[in-house]
């Protein structure tokens, strides 16, 4: 099943996409979610109430996809995480002259809540850079409360997966050896366009990946090739900190990124970048520049 979050009358509510319609689950299911985490409460609940959804695939559609504004799908995921050079390609490729190895560890920082963002919103390009570059990604959301998983058993705690882009703001990135900063900026984490739950998706290590900026593509490659496979981000993880229903893991990215080329292909005011996996749909945003007037203080 596909779930998505959307915003009518500036309430937020979760859907069942099917085809091009929606169905309102925060009505179908009327007293079952809260208005202010509807997703999170519905992935909480979801063993007692997905047969329930499962009867409303054939339902009639209460709007259409184009009719509404598309959320993340998790718009306040309590964490949001990142792991670093997870495909050998990509650690490969000389980034702004950087020399690297394989990691011997898995590499992990956090993408803050406020670049969580949309997944047809634009992707606001910062004033104090020209640096900032596109990372297509799949995307892990949990689905139980977790802690000291064995990899063998991680598949279980997943709810599903989305599309994401990881955009990086590669000198503030590299500035130092901690790359939260680089990688936090406001609407720096879309994903989207909805969760496909794991049982749809089945084992998620075989999905073709791509990234287009402006009808090129710029990255093309398939999740079998992780470094390190979702269960073991899971598993390492999980030894650090209890995973929640609704946290969010993106799961690398592969060779291609704007970095890479010489001259590097930075994004720039009007680029659109679409980034598409096999089986999980699309996300596409189009690049503006910071709006000087935004700014307080």
């Amino acid at each position: 099943m596909h779930l998505c979050s959307y915003e009518v009358d500036g309430q937020v509510q979760v859907g069942l996409v099917h085809g091009s319609g929606i169905v309102n689950l925060s009505k179908a299911l009327a007293g079952e979610l809260s208005g202010h985490q509807p997703m999170i409460d519905l992935i909480t609940r979801w063993s007692a109430l997905k047969d329930r959804v499962a009867m409303l695939l054939d339902a009639p559609a209460d709007v259409t996809v184009d009719q509404v504004h598309l959320l993340a799908p998790v718009p306040r995921p309590g964490k949001s995480l990142a792991i670093g050079l997870n495909y050998l390609e990509h650690v490969n490729e000389n980034i702004i002259g950087e020399s690297r190895t394989v990691p011997d560890h898995q590499i992990w920082f956090p993408k803050l809540a406020n670049a969580i963002n949309g997944p047809f919103d634009p992707i606001v390009l910062p004033r104090i850079s020209k640096m900032t570059d596109y990372e297509a990604e799949m995307v892990t959301i949990i689905g139980q409360r977790c802690r000291h998983v064995p990899r063998e058993r991680a598949s279980e705690v997943v709810f599903g997966y989305c599309v994401g882009n990881d955009v990086s703001v590669r000198d503030i990135q590299k500035r130092t050896s901690q790359w939260t900063l680089g990688k936090s900026f406001d609407t720096h984490a879309p994903f989207g366009p909805w969760i496909t739950t794991a049982d749809e998706v089945g084992d998620p290590h075989g999905l073709e990946i791509q990234c287009l900026v402006n009808g090129e593509v710029r990255q093309h490659s398939n999740t079998r090739l992780m470094i390190h496979k979702v269960w073991d981000q899971i598993a390492q993880l999980s030894q650090v900190m209890t995973l929640e229903p609704g946290d969010v893991i993106f799961t690398g990215t592969c060779s291609g990124v704007g970095a890479a080329f010489n001259p590097p292909k930075f994004l720039k005011a009007g680029d659109t970048v679409r980034v598409e996996i096999e089986s999980l749909g699309a996300i596409v945003a189009r690049c503006v520049d910071e709006d000087d007037d935004s700014a307080e203080g």
